[in-house]
Order: C-alpha cells, then structure tokens, then sequence
C-alpha cells in the first residue's frame, strides 16, 4: 500500500488550479507554508475539504491516525463503503509502490513513483477523522489497482480525475460513483531513486 507520496508544488500552484476551477477556496488557519518533499506516514500535509457554509479550506494535518493496537491507520478500504462525513482531497503531485527487486543480492526494494501526465498536481480520495490522541488525520481511500499500477502492487489509492473532486466532496454523491481505479494510461509511472 501506499505508504510514501510526493508533493513539490507550492500552495501558489493548488490555488491556481482551484480558482481554475471557479471554487472559492478559504484558508482557516493561514496559508500553508510546506516545503517540497516526500511525504511520510504521520508528517503533516495539505488536504482539501469542504468549508463550514460555502467553498473549500486548504489545511495541514496528519498522515494516519492511530488504530486500536498503536499501528497507523494510512489507508483504508473503499469497497463497501460510502463515507458519508470527513471526506477530503490529498493533494499530491506523485504517489509511490514498492516491488521485490529482480535481482535478489538488491537488499532494497525497487522503488516506483506514479504520476499524471498533463496535471501539475492531483487529488488523492480521502477522509479525515477527529482522533483524540492526535487530533484531525486523514487517510488514503484505496481501490482494486487499475491497469497502470496492478504490475506493482495488488491495491491503489484512489487518484480522482478532475470532474470528480467535487462530486467527491459532496456527501450526497454515492462514495462509489467515484471511487474506482483509473482507466490505462491515466498514470505515468518510472522508477524512482
């Protein structure tokens, strides 16, 4: 599972792409000022949810909440589901899965960096959750993998095409009209260092 992804767009580039879309964006507790980076299970990271009224917000908060047994909660299972309340977007400009090296002396697994083609940044299917140990946490919605990442990994995220991020946020649209893997193609992927 995806437990390693990348954003190295400044949040100048995710406004640009929201007001594009002609949705007000809001920005409750400022805004951001993360670097360009890898992002890691329990670091903190922007996401998008609907704003209290009308528009959007443009938050930080963690990668992963804590399960019952202490492990991270940084995905979850969409089958089934519909996520009625806490559902976001991850921003995310790469995603990465992990294959056995072909050859076996490799002590490291080969490292693969997913991306989309033609968008500076894309929306990865989330929810976010009040936890009392860590406060707000989001995490990953993942699917069956599509064609792109089924060569690398069994599961995917839920990368959203663009028409969808709204229908996503709005919790009277059916969590699986959206949530499925992308057609082939729809990902670039190459190996990563």
């Amino acid at each position: 599972m995806c437990n390693l992804y990348r954003m190295e767009k400044a949040p100048e580039a995710i406004v640009a792409v929201v007001r594009e879309l002609q949705w007000p964006l809001s920005f409750p507790e400022g805004i951001p000022n993360f670097q360009p980076r890898d992002i890691r299970i329990t670091d903190r990271a922007p996401i998008i949810r609907a704003a209290p009224g009308e528009g959007l917000e443009l938050v930080e908060r963690r990668w992963s909440w804590p399960a019952p047994n202490g492990k991270p909660v940084y995905n979850f299972r969409s089958e089934g589901r519909d996520f009625p309340w806490g559902r976001c977007l991850i921003v995310a400009d790469g995603f990465y899965e992990y294959t056995t090296p072909a050859d076996p002396a490799q002590k490291r697994k080969d490292r693969w960096l997913f991306t989309k083609p033609g968008e500076e940044w894309f929306a990865i299917a989330g929810i976010v959750r009040d936890v009392p140990a860590v406060g707000e946490a989001f995490t990953m919605l993942t699917t069956e993998p599509g064609p792109d990442v089924a060569p690398y990994h069994g599961r995917q995220v839920v990368v959203l095409e663009r028409d969808d991020w709204g229908r996503w946020l709005d919790p009277r649209c059916r969590a699986g009209e959206v949530l499925r893997p992308l057609p082939a193609g729809a990902l670039a992927v190459e190996k990563a260092a």
